[in-house]
């Protein structure tokens, strides 16, 4: 009954159209595609030298992503703001938006480097072996001193996301992604006249691109054309009624970030607390899950920056448009990796199988052990796959049309409760890791149910729309 609902949809001819979100979502998603492939080739490059710098750079990696989530998700509320103020045609003050967010960021570099402790305590807690344990302390630390760059990247892409010229964050993810590779294929292996630094080679290569995406970026924002149009280069003062709203609507989407990649991180916790064979296996999983989920988080930029559009020009229907033509997209590009994962998990998985000729014979072993229980996992994955995408676009809307508040409490219950239920099938009913991995995907794919029925439900119209 729910599906029919989705499907009696008329074809749109307005704003809002499928036509209407591509133009947004495509070089959003285009632009997440790369930041996943650039991790994606860090983890496959050090599963070369073994599964335990792949396990390394996946925990020490979301620990980072982790601590930096609170400051990126109230930083990312800039998009709807922006795209309300573009909707209204107050384009002034788009360019204002981005300048509290960067003096936001810079205030919250400090506080990131800060928790370079309670990354280490997480670390211990795990009982990781010691092969693991130091790269992986190694990788979030380098990553962490970096961060600033990152959240300086994120003010900038949330600019031109909001403004709907998501064009120029793909091209600077994209530039991003060619650097990184190259500088991790030098640095990580040594080749050339730079020394072999593994895992540490990873970390830097990540930053050297992420600079350059910054630098590229900051020269478009202060293009010709933007100062013209958005007085880029006139306004720098401190607006605090700007500041207010940007906190009173990003807090608890930062909350709702730091909770909900604190839980994934959690779960991957769990999973690597069951020992190296485990470990491997879901670092395999997940490092495809990665691939399959990430680049829908272009099209949730997407339908927040489109219903911010549209509730500030105070068209409704048009935002009500835009969210089911994004799930038309997202269920089209989910089913191209469901039937990767369904007939050709074996394939995926072999990828990060470690080099014979450079990993040790007990990295070896441990990778074979854990092949099956990869390849059952990446098949059970196909499951939650469709229903996320009713998960990453109602979000989207509902933070682009204000209603941040119960987006995060919504999310961080729906991913606690996921990880609890992870947690009582290994850890208390001793399961082994595949089959945990069940209970974790049934319980996950009824949840963004209830991200739907929010939505229907009308309450983000009534009390935001008509204020607006």
């Amino acid at each position: 009954m729910i599906l029919n609902s989705f499907l009696q949809q008329p074809k749109f001819k307005k704003n809002g159209d499928v036509k209407d979100v591509l133009a947004v979502a495509l070089p959003m998603l285009l632009s997440m595609s790369f930041d996943t492939f650039m991790t994606f080739i860090d983890r496959l490059f050090l599963s070369k030298l073994g599964p335990c710098e792949m396990n390394a750079a996946l925990g020490g990696g979301g620990t980072q992503i982790v601590m930096m989530n609170l400051f990126v998700g109230v930083l990312s509320y800039a998009t709807a703001l922006t795209a309300q103020r573009l909707g209204a045609k107050k384009e002034k003050d788009c360019s204002r938006v981005c300048v509290q967010s960067l003096y936001l960021s810079l205030f919250c570099i400090p506080l990131v480097i800060a928790t370079i402790p309670f990354g280490y305590f997480l670390f211990e807690m795990q009982d990781l072996i010691p092969e693991q344990m130091e790269p992986q302390k190694l990788y979030f630390r380098i990553l962490i001193l970096g961060s600033g760059l990152m959240l300086v990247r994120n003010v900038l892409a949330n600019f031109f996301s909001g403004i709907g010229e998501a064009k120029i964050v793909m091209k600077a993810a994209f530039v991003a992604m060619v650097v990184n590779i190259v500088a991790n294929y030098f640095l990580i292996f040594g080749k050339g006249p730079f020394p072999a630094l593994g895992v540490a080679g990873a970390a830097y290569g990540t930053l050297i691109g992420t600079f350059v995406s910054v630098v590229m970026l900051f020269v478009v924002y202060f293009s010709r054309r933007n100062r013209e149009r958005f007085c880029t280069a006139s306004d720098f003062r401190f607006h605090f009624e700007i500041m207010k709203e940007l906190l009173k609507r990003g807090i608890p989407c930062g909350i709702e970030f730091f909770l909900n990649m604190f839980a994934f991180q959690s779960l991957l916790f769990l999973f690597h607390g069951l020992g190296a064979v485990s470990a491997t296996a879901a670092s395999v999983m997940f490092n495809w899950d990665m691939v399959a989920y990430v680049p829908l988080m272009g099209l949730e930029i997407a339908s927040t920056s489109l219903v911010g559009r549209y509730v500030g020009a105070k068209q409704g229907a048009a935002a009500k448009r835009s969210t089911f033509s994004g799930l038309k997209l997202g269920w089209g590009y989910s089913l191209i990796i469901g039937i990767l994962f369904i007939f050709m998990p074996g394939v995926l998985t072999d990828i990060f199988k470690p080099d014979v000729a450079t990993a040790t014979a007990e990295s070896i072993a441990m990778f074979e052990a854990a092949r099956p229980m990869s390849i059952f996992m990446l098949r059970i994955a196909i499951i939650y796959i469709f229903v996320e995408v009713l998960l990453v676009i109602y979000a989207g809307a509902l933070r682009g049309a204000g209603d941040t508040v119960w987006v995060m409490f919504a999310s961080a219950i729906m991913n606690w409760t996921v990880t609890g239920a992870l947690f009582l099938a290994a850890y208390v009913f001793d399961a082994p890791a595949h089959h945990a991995w069940i209970a974790v995907v049934a319980l996950y794919g009824t949840a963004p149910l209830f991200f739907w029925w929010r939505w229907r439900s009308g309450k983000w119209r009534r009390h935001v729309l008509e204020k607006t």
